[in-house]
């Protein structure tokens, strides 16, 4: 991109350095110019996203906007006690009214199979894990506020809505458990009264540490300890969950359109466990999907409702959540309440972390409840320090709220956020800087691979070049100036840093089957030629805002030296698409945008092929580049467009050598997890009279290892920055001690607006690409989410502290009663 400076009528222009924008007050020297250019197509380019011209003028295809011919309309009566022993249910007047066609209660679903969580955890006592069946529709009893217990199908959504409130239900309410503490108490009222506990598992990684880690925190010179809670969530995407059902009685098919991040998981789980269809006879497809943030990864029971309405009705059945059912029964995010200890030498050097942790899985187990608080979250407890020692105690605890699973980041930002504050607070009772104290325990690059104590290998990564990064980007050396400058308007300044690292790509398969998982960690895609040269790009992930409509094509058009305009993305639809797990934990490119690759090797290693007999020459010596096959050493050349269609024209193939068509599959299961890590600084005011708390710079560096597209990746770490800002200072789910939900609507919750956040300075140019995928890179959907709450707090913290308040730590959200409670005491 180029301008024009109207100041002095000098001229500047804008280019390129490791991908980021550079202004210069004069055109660079020639030769400069041609390599700073940024690439206008492939990897490493910024197109702009193709899918965001649909969005952007009101074009795309959301499961609201899908209606189908005799369409019905389901609504859901919902419990408002979040703990009750149903009675009775007397439907007969809904019935009864103007355009119902059917009404269903929880006992319609008594045989039918519950939802199974993803993955099996023991106790660190062998104990199997406490799992309770999930209903469809709630029957005997309902357990969180919005459960829902009966659905009336109508020909309009109003009719269907009016004859809800018509349903009379008989609950009796019940004592309720809303929190850990309360749910573990003794005689507290039991959420499932089969299994005779509200505690899921007590779980312990690694085991064999423990002893080693308490004997060291004994002897430790020095040991901070830190209580803190990791407050709950509500996703709160901007298109709510949805859902159509349609069953055709001439072929015995189902057909289902949902909001989904994982269409093949839900076809599974629907198919095996909830309703026993046939998997080849159960379609599931996921258009375009407004947002996610892992709310969208789960089974639902919505789901299971509209198909067997559809099947028992003969026409299709839809249902969209309104934003109180969201906020009602969109599995929750976080809810961690933990005691960290950090032990070290006198002069800082770690010795060992322990941790105590109550997580909230809510009413039921939802599909990844079980795996976000522990294997996603102890396994990185370790951070990316050196820290011989490492004990992690976890109890999931079933309570009378709604179900809780991963919300972005899912764990590693749990981990990070415990990590992060107590570290902090130990360098402030050590009398060492922050910063100096993370660099002196960091891994360093000549210790890769390194194996944690919590069981993981870090193939690669340089911290302390992210942290030089960081400080150079955040201009930390400016900050006392800031600070006095702030100090004289009367307000308190505070800076606050973090070092995160996180887990991408959850894999291998081969590793997660022993841990637990329940299902396979790889990815697939199918590449398919046409024969005008054209590809359709069939894969197993699934994009609801991350762009994959543009980068996967920049993968391919790389490889193939073609326009990324002939390049079709299929996704979402289980009859078009292979076998693939869908898109959560960042694994998008890792995992998938892997799988990509492979089947585009596979199709190059055939075209040449073709191409080596169109040319009448020996496969080893075809080359193929910029979308050209050519006989190196030599003049002859075919375009890509003449070997697609030869494949399909496949006169006098060797048939023997070469089938015809021009099509390959993928499947790609990764060696390890990815490691992106990276260094946030935060800088906040605190007004001392009111506790307001103002984020005014925000800078944040990622190794995300090789970058396909720097646009997207900086959009995605933006809106992570936003979502951690918002947990660090405004969102908080809050529940009674009945089990009520006190922030069910935007009146209660508050959600990050614009001037609640800064401009932020990013970088990504730190990089250590992944060692073992083809690409090369680590992911970057979650970072943002992860590297932003600790550097909230530990800012505001740091600015009472400068204010001469002994302020160690207030909880999120940090707001400004918080604040200035704490600073009265």
């Amino acid at each position: 991109m180029l301008g024009v400076a109207s100041e002095e009528g000098a001229a500047v222009c804008e280019y390129f350095e490791n991908n980021e924008r550079v202004w210069c007050a004069k055109w660079p020297a020639s030769d400069q110019w041609e390599d700073n250019m940024p690439k206008d197509h492939g990897i490493g380019a910024s197109p702009k996203r193709r899918e965001d011209v649909r969005f952007l003028t009101g074009a795309g295809n959301y499961t609201d906007d899908i209606n189908q011919r005799g369409q019905t309309f389901a609504a859901f009566a919902r419990s408002n006690v979040a703990n009750g022993a149903i009675r009775s249910v007397n439907t007969s007047v809904a019935e009864a009214m103007p355009g119902v066609v059917a009404v269903f209660t929880g006992e319609d679903f008594v045989d039918v199979g519950g939802n199974p969580a993803g993955w099996y955890i023991e106790s660190r006592d062998g104990t199997p894990m406490k799992e309770p069946k999930r209903p469809v529709l709630a029957h005997g009893k309902v357990r969180h506020v919005g459960d829902a217990y009966a659905a009336v199908i109508a020909e309009t959504l109003d009719q269907a809505r009016d004859a809800v409130e018509a349903i009379e239900a008989d609950i009796e309410e019940l004592p309720a458990v809303a929190t850990c503490a309360a749910a573990l108490a003794d005689g507290a009222s039991l959420v499932h009264d089969e299994i005779e506990t509200n505690m899921v598992f007590d779980w312990g990684w690694i085991e064999d540490n423990r002893a080693a880690t308490d004997e060291a925190i004994k002897n430790a010179p020095h040991v901070t300890t830190l209580e803190l809670v990791n407050n709950r969530l509500v996703p709160n995407a901007m298109e709510p969950r949805a859902s159509i059902g349609d069953y055709n009685r001439g072929t015995g098919d189902y057909t289902l359109h949902t909001t989904s991040q994982n269409p093949h998981l839900t076809r599974l789980l629907i198919s095996a466990f909830v309703m026993g269809i046939p998997e080849n006879k159960l379609t599931v497809i996921a258009p375009d999907v407004g947002g996610g943030f892992g709310s969208k990864i789960y089974h639902y029971g919505e789901e299971a409702l509209v198909l067997a309405a559809a099947k028992k009705l003969g026409r299709p059945v839809k249902w969209t959540a309104d934003r109180s059912e969201s906020f009602l029964t969109d599995a929750h995010g976080r809810d961690h309440v933990t005691k960290i200890e950090l032990a070290t030498e006198e002069d800082g050097t770690f010795i060992a972390i322990r941790t105590e942790t109550l997580a909230n899985v809510g009413a039921y187990l939802s599909n990844f409840a079980t795996v976000t608080p522990t294997f996603l979250h102890g396994t990185l407890m370790a951070g990316n320090y050196t820290v011989p020692n490492v004990y992690v105690n976890l109890k999931a605890v079933l309570t009378n709220t709604a179900p809780v699973d991963a919300y972005r980041g899912a764990g590693r930002p749990e981990a990070t956020y415990s990590i992060e504050r107590v570290i902090d607070k130990c360098a402030r009772e050590l009398k060492i800087d922050p910063i100096a104290l993370r660099r002196k325990n960091f891994i360093k690059p000549d210790q890769f691979p390194y194996t944690t104590p919590v069981a993981l290998e870090y193939d690669i990564g340089n911290y302390d070049a992210v942290m030089d990064k960081l400080e150079e980007i955040g201009d930390l050396a400016g900050f006392a100036a800031r600070r006095a400058e702030s100090e004289a308007r009367g307000k308190l300044r505070g800076l606050g840093v973090n070092s995160y690292i996180e887990a991408c790509g959850i894999a291998p398969s081969n590793l997660v089957g022993v841990l637990g998982a329940r299902v396979g960690l790889y990815d697939a895609a199918t590449v398919r030629v046409n024969a005008t040269g054209s590809l359709a790009v069939m894969v197993g992930a699934h994009s609801h805002g991350q762009g994959h409509e543009t980068a996967f094509p920049q993968v391919v058009a790389e490889m193939l030296g073609i326009d990324e305009g002939q390049i079709e993305i299929v996704h979402g639809d289980t009859s078009k698409i292979p076998f693939g797990m869908g898109t959560y934990g960042s694994r998008s490119l890792a995992v998938c945008g892997s799988a990509v690759v492979r089947a585009t090797e596979k199709i190059i290693n055939k075209a040449k092929k073709i191409a080596a007999h169109m040319m009448e020459a020996a496969e080893a010596d075809i080359e193929l580049k910029d979308g050209t096959f050519s006989v190196a050493g030599t003049d002859k050349s075919v375009a890509w467009g003449e070997v697609a269609l030869k494949a399909y024209v496949p006169h006098q193939f060797p048939i023997e050598d070469i089938e015809p068509g021009l099509e390959e599959t993928a499947f790609y299961d990764p060696a390890n997890f990815t490691y992106p890590s990276g260094a946030y600084a935060c800088e906040v005011e605190v007004d001392p009279e009111t506790g307001k708390v103002t984020v005014e710079r925000f800078a944040a560096a990622d190794d995300f290892g090789n970058v396909i597209n720097p646009m997207i990746v900086e959009g995605q770490v933006h809106g992570g920055l936003g979502q951690g800002i918002g947990q660090a200072l405004l969102e908080n789910c809050i529940y009674d001690d009945d089990g009520q939900l006190l922030s069910a609507s935007y009146m209660d919750y508050a959600m990050p607006r614009a001037d609640d956040v800064p401009f932020y300075a990013v970088d990504h140019s730190a990089k250590t690409p992944c060692t073992h995928n083809p690409l090369g890179v680590k992911g970057c959907g979650e970072a943002g989410a992860i590297g932003s709450p600790p550097s909230v707090v530990n800012a505001v913290v740091d600015a009472l502290q400068s204010g001469g308040h002994d302020v160690t730590h207030i909880d999120m959200p940090v707001s400004p009663s918080r604040v200035w409670a704490a600073m009265q005491k």
